[in-house]
């Protein structure tokens, strides 16, 4: 079976994404200034991520 992925390399980024939008979600729970930096930063990297794979293209 050519081609079939593994189950690592299909939960990789989904894991991956729940991890940082944990990271953001308690960085903005847990203080100001810096912390909100980091909230806003992971929950935006998240956001864009999933934009991304919204709005691409398929072949």
């Amino acid at each position: 079976m050519s081609g079939a992925l593994n189950h690592r390399q299909i939960w990789r980024m989904p894991l991956i994404l729940a991890f940082v939008s944990i990271v953001g979600l308690l960085a903005a729970l847990l203080g100001n200034n810096w912390w909100d930096v980091l909230s806003w930063g992971t929950l935006g990297y998240t956001m864009a991520v999933m934009l991304w794979y919204v709005l691409k293209p398929t072949l």
